[in-house]
């Protein structure tokens, strides 16, 4: 029995884990922070039940992560006390978005105490009529996918007048390709040691390629891509990290709208939302003074590499894949034709499990060589960039409604933004955090979001009317819309002035 205690209170941390508790540095937390947004008032002793019944099912949330020059474990924390897990909060002021942006943003800048789990939930008592809640986790515990899960499995839905558990079909059909795929991983954690082990003088070999391609098959040609990758531009997008966030989400998109467009525009709605954002970050870039003739930046996009059997268990099962973001391409359609057309290529591609090794062998690697991979892999891009397909009917957690979620990962080494696109009850929910020195207002870029994905949508209904849309027919009909968008607005200026004399006469 005393064996069997300790092995509970004491076990190692996964590779891949230990790599995300290493990654911790003060301008850039590993923590994955997320906010509900209730439409009535939510009970703290209710939520406090919830966490204690479902979210403390997960026996590893009761226990520290213990990080030592030999490894790092989970060990039970014996002073565990809830209360200091779950927070009561109010907004100031009217305690509008405004305000609970900015406390979001205070709390993903606000590292968790490593003496205890990590993570906590903070409960806004009075938000737009209802409630707000703020979690806190750190990205050592899982990856985004099955936090998501973890967070969902506190909500119910509504089926016939009465409340049940979450159905969880969605998740089968999301996790179901990549159970086949799952083998493969530990031959790309062992290429993954011996690239790392060779250090800077293999990133600096010009026959970096030949060595890799030595050790075997595509397993080599994808790391080896990956590391021959030039640095991303230096653009308003990149530069010193502070230590502060600045978080921003816009208001949300109707999901079957972007499935129109898509089909519309023969491409996924992953495209037509990872174009919107290229769009939206052009213009902001702009307007900040930037060049962008024939510029192209990247963003890191995790990939879920979770089996099936293992859909409810928590940990880090995802790789990155690069993706190229069209920023200095003004035409909306070719944009998006560049975004699908990349986002073929690292379908077919393992990218993605090459990465997931190279992060195993991150985590076993000496201080040294860690901060030097990460530091090399975050060189390659400007921005994380995540997109979960979340449940299509409405959740209630506590027996309050769920109106709006949203959810951001941390970003890794020099990496200032994490774009997210989360999508629920058929509504595409978009949100941004970036690094206070870069970008003080993510709201500049949010609030071109909307403007990007309408002009998509407009060139999409032009296709449906007049046939297939060309990109060369596309600068012209968008500059079309924008001079009605200006007449329109002309003539109700001056309809309004009408209004005016007449009120004075």
């Amino acid at each position: 029995m005393a064996d069997a205690r300790s092995r509970v209170r004491r076990e190692p941390m996964s590779r891949v884990d230990t790599a995300w508790l290493r990654m911790e540095r003060p301008t850039n937390l590993m923590m994955i922070t997320g906010v509900m947004m209730f439409e009535t008032p939510l009970d703290i002793r209710t939520l406090r039940k919830l966490i204690e019944t479902r979210f403390l099912a997960y026996p590893r949330f009761r226990q520290n992560a213990v990080d030592t020059p030999t490894g790092a474990y989970w060990q039970d924390d014996e002073h565990f006390d809830l209360d200091w897990h779950i927070r009561l909060t109010a907004l100031p002021g009217r305690g509008g978005k405004r305000e609970l942006e900015r406390l979001t943003s205070q709390l993903a800048s606000t590292p968790l105490d490593t003496t205890k789990p990590l993570w906590q939930f903070h409960l806004v008592e009075r938000y737009d009529g209802g409630s707000a809640l703020i979690a806190r986790i750190h990205h050592c515990y899982a990856d985004g996918i099955a936090l998501v899960q973890v967070l969902l499995s506190l909500t119910e839905v509504e089926e016939k007048g009465r409340r049940a558990g979450l159905a969880r079909r969605w998740l089968k059909k999301e996790h179901t390709p990549v159970a086949r795929r799952v083998g493969l991983i530990g031959r790309y954690m062992a290429l993954g040691n011996k690239v790392l082990a060779k250090g800077m003088e293999m990133y600096q070999d010009p026959g970096l390629a030949a060595v890799l391609a030595r050790e075997g098959a595509d397993i080599a040609r994808e790391i080896g891509l990956a590391l021959a990758l030039p640095d991303d531009p230096e653009t308003v997008l990149k530069g010193r990290l502070g230590v502060s966030k600045r978080v921003a989400w816009a208001e949300p998109l109707d999901l079957a709208e972007v499935k129109a467009v898509a089909k519309a525009l023969h491409c996924t709605v992953n495209d037509v939302l990872l174009a919107s954002v290229s769009g939206a970050l052009r213009s902001y870039m702009l307007e900040r003074g930037e060049c962008l003739d024939g510029v192209t930046v990247r963003a890191t996009v995790p990939v879920n590499l979770r089996p099936l059997e293992h859909a409810r268990q928590l940990g880090n099962h995802f790789g990155l894949v690069f993706l190229d973001l069209p920023v200095g391409e003004a035409n909306p359609v070719a944009r998006l034709e560049r975004v699908a057309a990349c986002m073929r290529v690292l379908r077919k591609s393992r990218q993605a499990v090459a990465t997931f090794g190279a992060l195993a062998a991150v985590g076993m690697a000496p201080p040294a060589l860690q901060a030097f991979a990460l530091e090399m892999f975050s060189r390659k891009a400007s921005a994380v960039a995540t997109n979960v397909p979340g449940p299509q009917m409405p959740l209630y957690l506590g027996g309050a409604k769920i109106s709006d979620l949203m959810f951001w990962v941390p970003q890794t080494g020099s990496i200032g933004l994490g774009i997210s696109i989360l999508s629920y009850n058929g509504r595409v929910h978009f949100g941004l955090i970036a690094d206070a020195r870069l970008m003080p207002d993510p709201g500049a870029v949010i609030r071109r979001f909307a403007p990007e994905f309408e002009k998509l949508l407009y060139l999409a209904l032009m296709a449906r009317w007049e046939g297939e849309l060309r990109p060369e027919d596309a600068e012209g009909l968008i500059a079309d819309v924008m001079a009605a968008d200006v007449m329109a607005a002309a003539a109700e200026a001056a309809g309004a002035r009408t209004d005016a004399a007449r009120e004075q006469e």
